[in-house]
């Protein structure tokens, strides 16, 4: 038996367990295995020293997907760094390195065949660490036509005490605790979150996938965030809506406030803020946004920020209703040329749904954040993970009337 046939059998095990969950399941296994599959076969023996593992990583993605059909709880560390990681990687660079294996198939000498796999090394270390940043926003009602990206309001001037004070927002976005985001790791995201001293964190969802779907895993997580008390406001993303019942229970034992279409007003250091929390909902967005436009108009003198978890839903948001709405969902296009200075992604390459960064439309704005973790494509490639503090530097709008409580 050959080894293209021993990760053809581990393949079919897996594919025909997961049509036993669903047909969706089965189709998406279907979909994850094949490229490590075929790619891995057609490339053997053009990968020199390296050939053995690629027997070795294909049975890897095998047993990462085959044990959320036995199991699907978060693994052990041990696990994680001998088979989810590097399945991972591997699908991922199996993915990239798809052209190679069509010149290896027809029987061409694939020239550079390392390249797609050094190329995941780095989107490999992009994805497990993460680099902290500082991000101020300047808020000041000015027009922008049509909805674009807006790097003009990014403020990288300097403020100086006669500029006032800031609103201080740490945003935590899709984390999606799994293969690499571990409990410790959301932990240590929160521990710094309570070490800036914000004047509000806010969390646009999506906290879970299939491993995580767990109450004392997600409570234990967001355990260090309890000491921001009345500091602490989320709305639901796309992925929360598979374990609501979760979801709330964790942030209730954590003192995690969780608008679902609601709003309230905060006093902050930086002045009164009202927040907006949107669910998250795919059909008829226009009318549940204006809906919710009307039933909390603005109060004057407050920045106004809306919790909203799909970007793509920006648009629906009524004209001049939202000073900022902090969204993810995207993890900021994470294949892109980011990394290099670059705002361009695959996600902006085939969709006009905003990516990452500050956007403008009207007087409204939007900030996509990159996300702290992901989902999805295996891993991260030339956009990193964010960790960021927000300082939003806002003027009361003179349209709207009223100033801002001192």
């Amino acid at each position: 038996m050959t080894a293209n046939d021993i990760a053809l059998g581990a393949w079919a095990l897996v594919v025909a367990g997961a049509f036993t969950r669903s047909m969706a399941y089965g189709g998406l296994v279907i979909f994850e295995l094949s490229f490590p599959m075929l790619v891995g076969n057609a490339l053997r023996g053009h990968l020199g020293p390296f050939d053995p593992l690629i027997l070795y990583l294909q049975i890897a993605n095998c047993l990462h997907l085959g044990y959320l059909l036995v199991r699907p709880s978060l693994r052990s560390i041990p696990f994680r760094a001998l088979v989810s990681i590097p399945a991972l990687w591997f699908a991922a660079a199996s993915f990239v390195a798809t052209p190679w294996a069509l010149a290896a198939a027809l029987g061409y000498e694939p020239e550079l065949v390392w390249l797609p796999f050094a190329l995941c090394l780095l989107g490999l270390a992009q994805t497990l660490f993460t680099r902290r940043e500082f991000v101020d926003i300047r808020l000041d009602g000015t027009h922008v036509d049509g909805l674009r990206r807006h790097p003009e309001g990014l403020d990288r001037r300097g403020k100086r005490e006669a500029d006032g004070r800031p609103v201080k927002v740490v945003q935590i976005t899709d984390p999606h605790l799994g293969p690499f985001m571990s409990v410790a790791r959301l932990r240590s995201i929160c521990t710094r979150a309570v070490a800036d001293d914000p004047d509000l964190v806010l969390i646009t969802g999506d906290l879970m996938t299939m491993e995580s779907e767990d109450i004392d895993v997600v409570a234990r997580a967001l355990e260090p965030l309890t000491r921001l008390s009345g500091r602490v406001f989320a709305c639901h993303g796309n992925h929360d809506h598979a374990a609501r019942a979760v979801v709330e229970r964790a942030f209730e034992r954590n003192g995690i406030r969780l608008l679902i279409d609601e709003a309230l007003v905060v006093r902050t250091a930086g002045g009164p803020v009202q927040i907006v929390g949107a669910d998250f909902v795919w059909r008829e967005r226009a009318e549940h946004l204006r809906g919710l436009a009307e039933r909390f108009p603005r109060v004057p003198g407050a920045l106004r920020l809306w919790l909203l978890h799909d970007p793509g839903a920006f648009r629906y948001v009524p004209d001049g209703d939202a000073d900022l709405v902090l969204s993810g969902h995207t993890h900021g296009g994470q294949v892109g040329l980011v990394s290099i200075g670059l705002p361009y992604t695959f996600f902006s390459l085939v969709s006009s749904i905003p990516d990452h960064g500050l956007w403008g439309r009207g007087r409204d704005r939007l900030y996509v954040h990159r996300s702290n973790g992901h989902y999805g494509f295996p891993i991260r490639l030339g956009v990193p993970a964010e960790e960021s503090v927000l300082r939003l530097w806002w003027t009361p709008r003179s349209d709207l009337g009223g100033c801002p409580a001192p």
